[in-house]
């Protein structure tokens, strides 16, 4: 009899989990966009996984200088056309898809937690010298544009793809702090938030399992929201040069490569453009839809 009790347990809590996933798919699904946006998260992921397999030309993606081929427009052997030094830009802009995300990802999990964790100790001790503190500290760097700040940050260290994510991690994080400040000062003075305090739980505890499970929807859209700002950032980072460096293929120095022979060689900046067009709508459109998801008053 134990074991059936347990058997049938489970199942329900199974069952339970599958109409919760049930539930959000149908929530994420109503915005056919976010459905689209997802597919396009899906192949940027998949075209920077197996970058050597779809890339016509793989060794272009490096150091090659083919001058019998350099310059040549799109036409069915290169898709995309050739650079300068004849290299397949097809294959160059596959192979940034990898660089991109590494950029994205890598920015958001280092800047999310630490903008989460100085949110959570402002907004739980607001109104002490603490909170008044972290938050001020965050005030002076949402006061200048991120990307003014970024470059400042680049200028100082050697131009390469890991400097150009630390520098706008560095002016990332405060986005998030304020962002969870508000979530956690809101809820601070809840009454679940008052009754793990009556029965003595530690600051941790409540911070952690009380205040941080309800600021989670926040986080998550903002997250997914913020890889198409922050791709776009380091491209821009890239395409003044304090980016990743050549030979290795960045989209934002290959438009920065290109921009210098329009009209003519024009596929070399277009491309390029249209690649980090693509990644930006993608992951704002499957940020809409986590958003619908996340936030729907729906049961």
């Amino acid at each position: 009899m134990g074991k059936t009790e347990r058997k049938t347990r489970t199942l329900t809590r199974g069952q339970a989990r599958m109409d919760k996933v049930k539930r959000s798919w149908y929530r994420f699904s109503r915005n056919k966009m976010s459905v689209v946006g997802l597919v396009g998260v899906i192949f940027v992921v998949l075209v920077a996984i197996f970058q050597d397999v779809l890339a016509p030309y793989p060794e272009h993606a490096q150091a090659y200088t083919n001058y019998a081929a350099m310059k040549l427009a799109p036409c069915a052997e290169y898709l995309f056309g050739t650079d300068g030094t004849g290299r397949d830009v097809l294959s160059r802009v596959i192979f940034s898809f990898r660089n991109a995300l590494i950029m994205g990802v890598g920015v958001i999990c280092v800047a999310a937690p630490i903008g989460v964790v100085f949110g959570l100790l402002a907004g739980y001790y607001k109104g002490k010298w603490i909170s008044t503190v972290i938050m001020r500290v965050v005030d002076i760097f949402l006061s200048l544009p991120s990307l003014v700040l970024a470059l400042a940050v680049s200028a100082l260290f050697s131009p390469t793809l890991f400097h150009s994510m630390m520098a706008i991690t560095f002016s990332w994080w405060a986005w998030y702090a304020r962002l969870v400040y508000g979530s956690a000062a809101s809820v601070r003075n809840e009454y679940f938030v008052k009754s793990a305090e009556l029965i003595g739980a530690s600051r941790a505890h409540i911070i952690l399992r009380e205040i941080l499970p309800n600021c989670w929807s926040t986080i998550l859209t903002k997250m997914t929201m913020d890889m198409g700002v922050v791709i776009l950032m380091g491209s821009t980072l890239s395409f003044v040069g304090l980016g990743a460096q050549p030979p290795q293929p960045d989209l934002g120095t290959m438009i920065a490569d290109g921009y210098k022979l329009l009209p003519e060689c024009w596929w070399l900046t277009i491309f390029p453009a249209l690649a980090i067009m693509l990644i930006v709508l993608a992951f704002n459109l499957f940020g809409d839809g986590i958003s619908d998801m996340l936030n729907s008053k729906e049961a």
